[in-house]
């Protein structure tokens, strides 16, 4: 009895193994040449798919290249350094190629028609494509992750946090906020004629500062302990995205998968307290008319036994809007100081705009609205230093983009630092800092009109785009009320991508106060 028992243990395991040896050599060899065959029949090159790892390897290896290198500060070309990989392969194959990411099969998509036929798309075909589970856990599986009614549902609860009206009346506590910083700086210039300050951490600071009291009604207390354990986990989670992704092992029990699910656990905690704080005096003063508020109502008891969010969808869309809210906006300021800084003479162009429309009063709504010349160098500074460099979907099934049929499950890469730099799409020019071709809009600037993809483009596009420009107009507009800067001699231009885009080395920057 034991021996046969024995023996069908050997049997029953000796069968898993087969068939996972079976299912391996499928996966990691026959797909991957099948896949490589029928797109190379269709005029799709590439790299060539190498055994597990894909074109991994070569791709830490152009990286590692340009590791050490900076740009000169005229140069905004960070292409080569944080996406060597697009700029060698499309110069040989072409602006649509297979390459792949293990062995999973990506299609970069260069070319602005097929990209506006994947971001514009309204039937769910390009559902998006994060397949790393530690991006997931840094930005929750909210509206920036979730797909088809999921996203329907979520944005419906959303998207009146963000309409024009409320974002207005945001605009007051923006300005406070950038007020309470560029006092701040006074008083170290107040010291001296003139002082150094590192602006990309300060930025960081103010910017969670914003999301924490126009979102979520939090203190900046609060907001900045989930701003400094996500900024952690940010950098945990992209030491991982040019790894081989294999299923079930971020729960091995390994040095960086535990400090990672501490963060995670922290951050929701943090978020939890938040959120009871709220719902502690809701029968004194609402559930509150922020984003934390709206969701709050979603999920409240009076919607019976189908409420719009569950709790745990409230803590993952509190990650994605603290996230996004934060990370994307400092960045945005911080790219948008270092052009002022490097072309003077649009720091006064600017200033005098400023002075004009807004005087030394706090910026309102409706001044802001009047701010034409900070739009353009905003939008300028989006096209040169997008906060996002690349775009993921994915094909839903079996479907054909930009005229070639790909097979379900292919992930579609965008690689935005490269069409923002295409000459074709933006003209000669398009290295060089112009704010002005964004002088007849956003959809005259380029030859085509959905060329600009810093905030996506099509149904999901950001939908925090509108909170993230008032946020800019207001800050930027206070510091050049108050402050003149310039350049520190200390800088390195050497942008970096963990997930967004920063400067590698910080910005210090040079302040001057206007103020007699």
């Amino acid at each position: 009895m034991t021996v046969g028992l024995v023996s069908m243990v050997a049997v029953a395991v000796a069968a898993v193994l087969a068939s996972w040896a079976f299912n391996a050599l499928v996966y990691l060899v026959w797909r991957p040449r099948a896949i490589t065959r029928q797109l190379r029949a269709q005029g799709v090159g590439g790299p060539g798919y190498k055994f597990f790892a894909g074109n991994l390897a070569e791709i830490k290896q152009l990286r590692a290249e340009t590791a050490g290198t900076a740009l000169d500060v005229g140069s905004h070309d960070f292409v080569p350094m944080v996406q060597p990989h697009f700029r060698k392969w499309i110069a040989i194959h072409g602006r649509t190629f297979l390459f792949w990411f293990g062995a999973r099969p990506t299609v970069c998509i260069a070319d602005v028609n097929v990209v506006k036929q994947v971001l514009f798309d309204r039937n769910g075909l390009y559902p998006k494509n994060f397949s790393n589970p530690h991006i997931a856990r840094l930005l929750g599986k909210g509206l920036v992750l979730t797909d088809g009614d999921d996203w329907k549902r979520h944005r419906k609860v959303v998207h009146p946090a963000f309409n024009m009206d409320k974002l207005k009346m945001m605009t007051v506590t923006m300005s406070d906020c950038a007020g309470t910083m560029m006092s701040e700086w006074k008083a170290k210039l107040d010291k001296g004629a003139d002082v150094e300050i590192e602006l990309s951490s300060q930025f960081e600071e103010l910017t969670a500062d914003v999301i924490s009291h126009t979102a979520f009604g939090s203190s900046y207390t609060e907001g900045k302990k989930v701003f400094l354990a996500q900024r952690e986990l940010q950098f945990l989670a992209f030491s991982t995205v040019f790894n081989v992704q294999i299923p079930g092992f971020r729960y091995l029990p390994t040095k960086k998968n535990l400090q990672i699910s501490k963060l995670d656990r922290e951050v929701r905690t943090m978020l939890m307290n938040i959120i009871k704080s709220r719902l502690a005096t809701k029968d004194t003063m609402g559930y509150g008319h922020d984003l934390l508020g709206l969701m709050l109502e979603a999920c409240a008891p009076e919607h019976g036994e189908n409420p719009l969010l569950s709790m745990d969808e409230i803590i993952d869309e509190c990650k994605t809007f603290f996230f996004a809210g934060h990370d994307t906006s400092s960045h945005l300021l911080t790219w948008t100081m270092f052009l002022l800084s490097t072309h003077p003479e649009w720091q006064e162009k600017l200033r005098e705009e400023v002075l004009t429309e807004c005087g030394n009063d706090v910026p309102t709504g409706d001044m802001l609205n009047k701010l034409q010349l900070v739009n353009m160098f905003l939008l300028e500074t989006l096209r040169l230093y997008a906060p996002v460099s690349a775009i993921h979907r994915r094909a839903g099934s079996d479907l054909e983009v930009g005229g070639i049929r790909v097979p379900e499950g292919t992930a579609l890469a965008i690689p935005i630092a490269t069409i923002h730099r295409d000459k074709e799409v933006w003209g000669e020019d398009a290295n060089e800092f112009k704010p002005l071709r964004f002088e007849k809009g956003v959809t005259m600037a380029a030859k085509h009109p959905n060329a600009l993809l810093s905030f996506s483009g099509g149904p999901r596009s950001c939908i925090g785009q509108n909170f993230a420009m008032i946020e800019a107009k207001a800050v930027i507009a206070v510091i050049l009320q108050r402050f003149s800067f310039s350049l520190s001699p200390k800088y390195v231009h050497a942008p970096m991508d963990v997930i967004t885009l920063r400067p590698k080395f910080g910005l210090p920057m040079i302040l001057k106060s206007l103020e007699v």
